[in-house]
C-alpha cells in the first residue's frame, strides 16, 4: 500500500562533542522526538565538515576531530514539527536548522504481522 503527504523536513546540525545536561545533545534530540510522538529521526555522523567558525573536522588521521558534524533529519507533519520547535530552541545553543515542505511517499505491505508504524 502507498500514501502521500505534505510533510515538513527539518534538519538539525550540531557537532559530535555538544552535550545536553551531560548526555551527547544527539541522543537527548532523538530521546525527546520519540517521547513527543515524532514520526521518525535519523541521525547522520559526517566524516567531514566545517561550521560558522570555518575550523574543518575530518576522520583524517592527521587532522583527527573529536567533533564530527552530526546531522538529525526529522519529517512529519506541519503542526507536529510546529509543536517540537520550541523544545529544540530550548535545548540548542550552537548549529544550524534547516526546514522544508517535503512530500512523503510512505510504502507500507498490508501483512498484519509486521510492527506498526507511525502514521503520517
Amino acid at each position: 500500500m502507498k500514501r502521500e503527504s505534505a510533510a515538513i523536513l527539518l534538519r538539525i546540525f550540531i557537532g559530535e562533542s555538544d552535550r545536553y545536561k551531560g548526555k551527547p545533545l544527539y541522543m537527548h534530540i532523538v530521546e525527546m522526538l520519540k517521547a513527543e510522538g515524532i514520526a521518525g529521526a535519523t541521525v547522520f555522523r559526517g566524516i567531514m565538515g566545517f561550521g560558522r567558525h570555518s575550523f574543518i573536522h575530518t576522520v583524517s588521521i592527521l587532522r583527527l576531530s573529536t567533533d564530527l558534524p552530526i546531522l538529525i533529519e526529522v519529517a512529519d507533519l506541519e503542526e507536529n514539527i510546529d509543536r517540537i520547535r520550541p523544545k529544540l530552541d530550548e535545548v540548542i545553543n550552537q548549529g544550524l536548522i534547516t526546514e522544508e515542505k517535503v512530500k512523503i511517499v510512505f510504502y507500507d505491505s498490508d501483512n498484519k504481522n509486521k510492527i506498526p508504524v507511525a502514521n503520517y
